[in-house]
């Protein structure tokens, strides 16, 4: 028996599996380039043993608890720990034994074939998991994490990862990357800088942040050129690190182009706490603006995460803090909200802007045609809640015919749950190979050009359009 068909998500028709398979065999070896997650990077730094299959698998992945909490289980039962330190389950046993009772409920979503792809081809596990076999399934990989083969590095390395990204506050001192660096591994992990806590007046603690801001860099965040000198300063020194891109998760994806004058004073009403919704939305705005063009002097790719309402549930925010599954897809402008920032910087070929959406009727309504014209922009993978085969291949239909491929990024797992992250980039190349294979089977593309546009959408169009 195995957990895993080894034609997973190729289509049913017969000429465009065959082409599938073909497709597939030719590329899912290939290195992963990850670049874009939120992996932890005290792990590469330290290389310390996972604790316990709980920790490693569900207690980091909101992906995991956040379908099990639409269920009624407590995310203090599942080991989720709160911001003022009250009790939650520590036993990793029992949280296993509680998810592995809650499995079936992952059946069809995205979650289920990543999990099945780990515990398989990670673990050796080849038994559907179920509450009979929770045990015999925790401390098998139990055992299995104790060793050194299961050690961060060493997954790494067994992942086949040539570079992943972590995404990092503007705040960090990237000291976990400092340890990597001076390590002397060869595992190539950068930063991606992350300055929602110092450009969004709605951030919590946002005007102590200015202050650290400017404290680490030695600018004046007192003042608007101030201000913007702490940025092109920090983000200098996460290039130092090897950082390539920015990464910019607002609300909303307006932008703004306001004179040096009404930027300074809008900064000042800012800076006083004295700014009204309007304002501080009209900042976050003209900060998007500011960022690209810092991009266009130093290079760093920039990518915007719109259209999530974070921390939809204030009562599990204040109780456990940020990124806890209750961040929220919104309807997303784009056509109109882009139009300052693209006036200043999008007909650059220089700029590299990469777009996200949780909004997929903007896919072929705004998204492709900005992405097919405009040389600064390209279109990020399907993200987030569609991350997955139904999303994918959404994405594939609703932008190739005006955007084509080459201005997408290729693929990105945007995961925190570092074991995952094979898993995912074998869904995602499984998915745009049978796309190719259907385009090849309808004479819509020839075979050489269906096998060099798979090696690009799983490996070149990233590292291309991330710099590494």
């Amino acid at each position: 028996m195995t957990l895993v068909d080894p034609d997973l998500l190729f289509p049913a028709d017969p000429a465009s599996r065959a082409v599938t398979r073909d497709l597939y065999a030719g590329v899912k070896d290939l290195p992963i380039v990850s670049p874009h997650g939120h992996t932890d990077p005290r792990w590469y730094a330290e290389n310390n043993h996972f604790p316990d299959p709980a920790q490693l698998l569900i207690v980091p992945d909101h992906y995991i608890f956040r379908m099990l909490f639409s269920q009624g289980i407590r995310l203090e039962d599942l080991g989720v720990p709160t911001l003022d330190g009250s009790p939650v389950e520590t036993d990793g046993r029992k949280i296993w034994r509680l998810f592995a009772e809650n499995y079936y409920l992952f059946r069809g979503t995205p979650t289920r074939l990543w999990l099945d792809y780990t515990l398989e081809n990670l673990f050796g596990m080849t038994s559907p998991l179920t509450p009979g076999n929770a045990d015999a399934y925790y401390d098998a990989i139990a055992a299995q994490l104790m060793t050194d083969a299961f050690r961060p590095r060493a997954l790494f390395e067994r992942f086949s990862i040539e570079v992943i990204s972590t995404t990092d506050g503007a705040l960090d001192e990237l000291s976990w990357h400092a340890m990597i660096r001076d390590s002397g591994w060869k595992g190539r992990v950068i930063p991606a800088y992350r300055p929602d806590s110092v450009i969004d007046p709605d951030f919590e603690g946002f005007l102590e942040n200015l202050e650290r801001l400017g404290s680490i860099s030695g600018c004046d965040t007192g003042h608007w050129r101030g201000y913007l000198d702490a940025h092109r300063n920090r983000r200098a020194y996460f290039k130092s690190f090897g950082a390539t891109a920015t990464d910019h998760g607002l609300a909303s994806a307006q932008t703004a182009n306001l004179s040096a004058g009404e930027a300074e004073t809008l900064f000042g009403k800012v800076r006083a706490g004295k700014a009204d919704e309007r304002e501080r939305a009209l900042f976050r705005a003209q900060m998007l603006t500011e960022m690209a063009r810092m991009s266009a002097d130093d290079g760093l790719v920039m990518q915007i995460h719109p259209g999530s309402w974070r921390n939809h549930s204030p009562a599990i925010f204040q109780k456990f803090g940020r990124d806890k599954g209750f961040d929220i897809p919104t309807q997303t402008d784009y056509v109109r909200a882009l139009k300052p920032m693209l006036d200043a910087v999008g007909t650059d070929p220089g700029v590299s802007i990469i777009l996200f959406t949780l909004d997929e009727t903007s896919y072929a309504r705004e998204l492709a045609p900005l992405a097919g014209v405009y040389p600064a922009l390209k279109l990020g993978p399907a993200w987030w809640f569609h991350d997955s085969p139904e999303g994918m291949r959404r994405f594939r239909e609703m932008t190739t015919e005006t955007a084509g491929f080459y201005n997408t990024a290729g693929f990105n797992d945007d995961t925190r749950a570092f074991p995952s992250i094979p898993a995912r980039h074998d869904v995602a190349r499984r998915v745009d190979c049978a796309f190719l294979g259907r385009l090849v089977a309808e004479g819509r593309l020839r075979d050489n050009e269906a096998h060099e546009l798979a090696y690009d959408l799983i490996y070149g169009l990233a590292k291309r359009a991330y710099k590494l």
